[in-house]
């Protein structure tokens, strides 16, 4: 792990420290008006999920709602798993804004998870907070990959063929 040497940031620069042992993908680090602010993406199939981490006193908002009345249950679990991990103290001492479109319930929750857990390590550079999420689900920083195979021309699904008869 290398230590970061202070240097004089202006306004709206972007800062790029090497704190932790590995880079968090998509994740920006600002500093404007004289406090810091994360930009993490998360994804999840078509789901995009944008959260915006700034100092505050642990508002947490998806798409303008607090996620403590996201309507559905499953969701709002899946998308509360990273504050819940890294505890009430540090989750207190910021406001996180996240703005999510695209792809089905699930996939929105899976991202805005990824997005917040990103941005949560990269606002507090926090070795041991990267460790507990990689530990507890690595999708969580690295993401997932998967997607929908596309439907091919004269076939109704991706793989589906004709079924064939010997007799």
């Amino acid at each position: 792990m290398s230590t970061v040497t202070s240097s004089e940031v202006s306004k709206g620069e972007v800062v790029q420290r090497e704190v932790l042992p590995r880079k968090i993908p998509s994740v920006e680090v600002r500093v404007e008006r004289e406090y810091k602010v994360v930009i993490a993406v998360g994804k999840k199939k078509t789901a995009i999920a944008r959260a915006i981490i700034r100092p505050g006193i642990g508002r947490v908002r998806i798409n303008g709602v607090p996620i403590e009345i996201w309507p559905i249950e499953m969701a709002r679990l899946k998308m509360m798993e990273p504050l819940l991990l890294a505890g009430k103290n540090l989750v207190s001492k910021v406001d996180i804004d996240v703005n999510v479109r695209g792809g089905g319930v699930m996939g929105q929750a899976s991202a805005v998870r990824m997005a917040i857990a990103r941005g949560l390590v990269a606002y507090f550079e926090s070795p041991e907070l990267l460790d507990l999420y990689m530990k507890y689900d690595p999708s969580m920083i690295k993401g997932d990959p998967r997607r929908t195979e596309p439907k091919k021309p004269g076939i109704k699904h991706a793989r589906s063929k004709r079924q064939k008869a010997y007799r």
